[in-house]
């Protein structure tokens, strides 16, 4: 008697999922985890493919954050879901802060979208995708960044009261992740080969509050600082108002925390600051500057800065200028004032021409430019720690602890003289500076 063989059931291949990022690097690090989420559950899946398919799923992670922002997430959902109509894809889902904020709006006026979710909906996200949400990958993500770098977010959502910030709106209160839950996840992407955790937040420096009842960062540095393998851990986001000096202790006592401090200022004069609702004074926000450069000397500080607040006069922002030439911050970025619904500043007038807005931004960029280019200047012949990010045409392009990537200073090596390889520190002494770029060659 013959026996019949049994035929193995065929599997069904899964639509690629293509993941779009636009916005800060808390979307990069909320595309990771998804990313992360989807290959667990045995997708494939991608992060900005220059070629999409006809099958492909489009997750388009969204910013919600200024006019230009905004734009810019419609004009990319109305791109897919016009490839869409032409069958050129085959889903488009969209999530992130837009979302999040415009949800029944975006609904009905784009419909061919297949479904739409916010900020804090990933399980539900990944239930439309055909994936269950898996607890044991908490941590893991799809780096989409170089391996060697990693966004490292310690906190979600934002209890500060500025009233231009739309943030709460879009990620919600402040929620502290536990610091034993982010040491694990530090030392996964230690195995993985990071050796660089940028520590993102709305405001870092709320961190601990609302599960340890006092701000714990200093702590948390510390345990990060011991995790073996941890090279650079960089600090971007804080608030001045109630800083916590200590962790200004922690950066003298560890070595591979970077004297590096991304404070977003926002403006100087009292009324503007006042109106903005940031809680600190004009001479406050100066004190906290000069303590901190005082505890860690050489600290490089980045700020932003806002023109064209509403009721912003030209005294102002000629004491804005005036402050930022005086204070001479490392690095600074400037953002012209976005008009935006349901904040606090919403209520007032809009008075500050969108001319005059990028007019002031473009001068106190002018007055940055020659600021860098003397900080630079003053770096030649030093010798400093880099670590090498990608090789570009004919240079590998690497940053100092003193620059975090995308938004600050580069460091350039001739390729035709000098060999590094990707993700490694090597030794760079600076032959020559430009505003934003140094030139140099590696000592053995």
């Amino acid at each position: 008697m013959r026996t019949k063989s049994i035929k193995s059931p065929i599997a069904i291949k899964k639509p690629r999922v293509n993941v779009v990022t636009l916005g800060c690097s808390k979307n990069i690090y909320d595309s990771e985890v998804l990313m992360g989420q989807l290959k667990g559950n045995a997708f494939d899946v991608v992060h900005e493919a220059n070629k999409v398919g006809k099958d492909d799923i489009i997750v388009i992670n969204t910013c919600g954050f200024i006019d230009n922002a905004k734009q810019e997430s419609i004009d990319t959902i109305l791109q897919y879901s016009e490839l869409k109509e032409q069958g050129k894809v085959g889903k488009v889902i969209v999530t992130g802060c837009l979302s999040e904020r415009y949800k029944p709006e975006l609904e009905a006026e784009i419909t061919n979208v297949d479904a739409y979710f916010g900020t804090n909906d990933l399980q539900n996200l990944l239930g439309t995708l055909g994936a269950n949400y898996k607890h044991e990958l908490i941590g893991e993500r799809l780096l989409t960044t170089p391996s060697h770098f990693a966004y490292f977010k310690i906190a979600e959502g934002c209890n500060r009261p500025c009233s231009f910030c739309a943030i709460p709106l879009m990620r919600g209160t402040h929620v502290s992740t536990p610091m034993d839950e982010l040491v694990k996840n530090a030392e996964k992407l230690v195995r993985n080969g990071t050796k660089e955790l940028i520590l993102i937040a709305q405001d870092l420096t709320y961190y601990g509050l609302d599960v340890y009842g006092k701000r714990n960062l200093d702590e948390l540095l510390r345990r990060l600082s011991d995790v073996n393998g941890v090279e650079w851990i960089r600090l971007q986001y804080a608030y001045p108002s109630g800083f916590p000096m200590e962790i200004l202790d922690v950066m003298n006592e560890r070595s591979n925390i970077c004297k590096y401090l991304d404070m977003p200022l926002q403006h100087i004069t009292d009324n503007m600051l006042k109106s903005m609702r940031r809680g600190i004074t004009k001479q406050k926000t100066i004190d906290v500057v000069n303590q901190i450069r005082d505890k860690v000397p050489g600290i490089a500080m980045r700020t932003t800065l806002i023109t064209g607040y509403p009721g912003e006069t030209e005294r102002d922002f000629e004491e804005m200028q005036q402050w930022v030439a005086d204070t001479k911050f490392d690095r600074l970025g400037c953002f012209t004032y976005s008009h935006e619904e349901k904040t606090h500043a919403h209520s007032l007038v809009d008075d500050v021409p969108d001319e005059v807005k990028q007019e002031r931004a473009d001068a106190i960029m002018e007055i940055q430019q020659g600021i860098s280019f003397d900080k630079n200047q003053e770096k030649i012949g030093n010798t400093y720690k880099v670590l090498i990010d990608k090789k570009d045409g004919g240079y590998f392009v690497g940053r100092t602890e003193f620059d975090s990537p995308e938004v600050d200073n580069e460091v350039l090596i001739n390729s035709a003289i000098d060999y590094a390889t990707i993700g490694s520190f090597v030794q760079v002494k600076i032959d020559s500076a430009e505003d934003f770029d140094l030139y140099g060659h590696i000592v053995k």
